[in-house]
């Protein structure tokens, strides 16, 4: 299957200019043959923007309407980390839309990083898959695959592929080093949960919280279930890397 990872940038709050490089990206992906495209976390909003508290909508609602209209029109599948307003909560979530534009699952971030915004993300409490007919479809977000529990979870529900959209930061000073740590996370999740794992990272700079002024420094990441790279987007820039992707129900 042949896979994009759209590493775009985002600009914390420009929730139209988001869109707009969304919607380019997937026509791009749609352009050049992929099936699937995955977006990094939090995309509309930029992770840790606390106006997402009063922006941000339920899903399904006007965002994750706009995002299945987009799949529908582009006849593309999506994968995409959003923000999502379940009542006074606020939940990191990543969404898979079909190419018809159905919503086929929702995952809600487990690992929020409580301590990074105030109010602080609410928690999800499961990991997520989701039989396709591309095959099942697995989903995490970010931090979530910093935890075994989450990774060996994961593995018992047997995913052919494992999707995680990433906001993977730090100081200026660490990239392009910090790449490397990116990669090793999702090798290992792909040797623990045993199928290709795809990690997709934002491009741009953290304006809020303690981390304001931190780099998303791109370096998108897939690997095979072995952990041998077959993906990589470039360092600081946006990128659109399309590549084909080994399946667990091909193999």
């Amino acid at each position: 299957m042949l896979i994009a990872i759209a590493q775009i940038f985002c600009q914390d709050g420009d929730h139209a200019g988001n869109v707009q490089r969304i919607e380019q990206a997937m026509q791009s992906a749609k352009a050049q043959g992929a099936t699937l495209v995955l977006f990094p976390e939090s995309v509309l909003y930029g992770w840790l923007n606390p106006e997402a508290h009063e922006k941000a909508s339920p899903i399904p609602g006007p965002d994750s309407d706009l995002l299945c209209q987009m799949a529908k029109t582009y006849q593309i599948h999506l994968c995409i980390g959003i923000d999502e307003k379940d009542g006074d909560q606020l939940f990191g979530s990543a969404i898979l839309i079909d190419d018809q534009g159905k919503l086929l699952a929702k995952h809600r971030k487990i690992n929020v990083l409580p301590e990074l915004m105030t109010p602080p993300y609410s928690p999800g409490n499961t990991v997520t898959s989701m039989q396709t007919r591309l095959g099942t479809i697995g989903l995490l977000v970010c931090a979530d695959s910093f935890q075994e529990e989450n990774l060996v979870a994961m593995q018992h529900l047997q995913p052919d592929l494992l999707l995680i959209p990433y906001g993977w930061a730090a100081p200026e000073a660490a990239w392009p080093d910090h790449g490397l740590a990116l990669q090793k996370v999702v090798q290992h999740a792909a040797q623990v949960v045993g199928c290709s794992v795809v990690g997709a990272d934002l491009v741009g700079t953290l304006t809020n919280g303690p981390w304001q002024g931190q780099i998303y420094g791109g370096q998108s990441v897939a690997c095979n279930k072995k952990g041998v790279i077959i993906a990589r987007g470039k360092d600081r820039e946006p990128d659109l890397v399309v590549f084909s992707v080994p399946m667990e129900s091909d193999l």
